[in-house]
């Protein structure tokens, strides 16, 4: 962060409609697993459209003090020269990896089956998260963990010197887990298996396969069996990283809540496995459409068009919920100002994200009108309270939240006000900016500029 001090801002509503064409940051999970991947592969890959902000510049400097050469070249492309599998050494340092829960689960995975030791620290939030969740099924394959109480970080590990194949059932369905321990069977002898309850994103899966390892995919009940041959030899592959859905989120909401609103967002990644947002809203009855499908990197990418809608309320299965389980906070937002109840299912995930979210979603609403319940791990909503908006949102270092309630500002009857903006840069630099470039009315607080 480049300030110790938090930055308050508040929204609200803007003058005129938004309106305008933009394109959002970089996939900032598929810009992880790029740098990681690419400093394991054999040669020199070419990333654009990396996701630039502090979350994923972490992964960056983690691979670089683990061995890979990663540097940004003039035209704003990265390039990784990798070590090949098994060639990754011992950092001089300690490995702070910021805010992001993702860098450091799929880094425990990188560093369990290499015959190396490091240390990974993150900030207070991060410090706070589980990684019992990957550090247990990875000692499997004869990795050595030393963490705080409840397998918090500082973490230590001591890598497998001849690592052991993984096979592993996911208790719930997690793309970090999965990956985590894809990334470990890469160094490990014979076939890595991982069984997935339920379908997650698969950017590891479409990568792995980008730089030519042999990894076969079927279905398994009502999820999948994923197969990974180790020590295969990654091969240098360039990269296109489309635009963030996730990032994406937040101005489609805005232009969907404030009347007359029509904007277009270039390059979107449409993954079938991270487009449940769009499948909802759509179902609540908003205007979006898809246009210029294409594919870039493996992933497939499109043009979205959205038009300002009268959005009704929905029950969300819980089996949609790996599909957006970053979209939530922002879906409440979108609910709290649709017609009629709306029911959000299988939430249980968003208790260990960068704050709990479902709590942290619940006060936001709370604080600012809504009536909303939870009751186990669903949310109910009921939409088209009287009055919304005034109050001050706890942020508690989420990015997510932070701009969720920022979007809530826009079309709610009073202002919102966030107490602490900085942390928004790890995921979605520039945001304020772009969404100020819509038309939207964001402001600092005068104490805070």
């Amino acid at each position: 962060m480049s300030s110790e001090t938090p930055h308050a801002h508040r929204s609200h509503r803007p003058a005129t409609p938004l309106s305008g064409s933009i394109t959002v940051p970089g996939d900032k999970s598929i810009s992880h697993r790029a740098l990681m991947f690419a400093g394991l592969a054999i040669g020199e890959t070419r990333i654009t459209g990396l996701l630039e902000g502090e979350d994923v510049l972490r992964t960056a400097a983690a691979m670089r003090a683990l061995g890979a050469a990663v540097r940004r070249d003039s035209d704003g492309a990265w390039l990784v020269a990798g070590t090949g599998i098994g060639g990754l050494h011992s950092p001089d340092d300690v490995l702070d990896m910021g805010n992001s829960g993702t860098a450091a689960r799929l880094l425990c995975g990188v560093l369990a089956s290499h015959d190396i030791f490091a240390v990974m620290t993150g900030d207070a939030s991060l410090r706070r998260r589980p990684m019992r969740r990957v550090i247990d099924p990875l000692a499997a394959c004869g990795a050595v963990f030393a963490a705080r109480e409840g397998g918090r970080l500082p973490l230590a590990v001591t890598g497998a010197a001849d690592a052991r194949p993984l096979s592993y059932r996911l208790p719930v369905a997690s793309a970090q887990v999965k990956s985590a321990l894809l990334l470990a069977g890469l160094n490990a002898r014979g076939i890595t298996e991982v069984e997935e309850p339920e379908p997650t994103r698969d950017h590891s899966e479409n990568m792995l396969r980008h730089f030519g390892a042999v990894v076969s995919v079927v279905p398994h009940g009502a999820g999948k069996l994923i197969r990974l041959q180790g020590q295969p030899e990654l091969i240098a592959a360039d990269i296109i990283v489309p635009g963030d859905p996730s990032s994406a989120a937040f101005p489609i909401v805005a232009a969907l809540l404030v009347p007359g609103s029509r904007i277009t967002i270039a390059g979107v990644g449409l993954n079938p496995l991270r487009t449940g947002l769009f499948t909802t809203l759509l179902e609540m009855g908003a205007d979006i459409t898809i246009t210029n499908k294409r594919e870039a990197g493996g992933e497939p990418v499109g043009d979205l068009v959205v038009v300002a809608s009268s959005l009704r309320g929905i029950d969300v299965p819980a089996a949609r919920a790996p599909s957006m389980i970053d979209e939530y906070p922002i879906l409440a937002v979108a609910c709290a100002l649709a017609r009629g109840p709306s029911r959000l299912r299988g939430l249980g995930e968003l208790r260990v994200k960068e704050s709990d979210r479902l709590a942290a979603t619940l006060a936001m609403l709370r604080v600012n009108g809504a009536h909303v319940e939870v009751e186990g791990d669903d949310m109910i909503i009921d939409g088209g309270a009287n009055r919304l908006g005034g109050g001050t949102v706890l942020t508690q270092m989420d990015h997510r939240l932070a701009m969720s309630a920022l979007v809530l500002g826009m079309a709610a009857d009073a202002p919102v006000m966030i107490d602490d903006a900085r942390f928004i840069d790890t995921s979605f630099p520039g945001f304020m900016g772009l969404m100020r470039g819509l038309g939207a009315a964001i402001e600092a607080e005068p104490e805070a500029a």
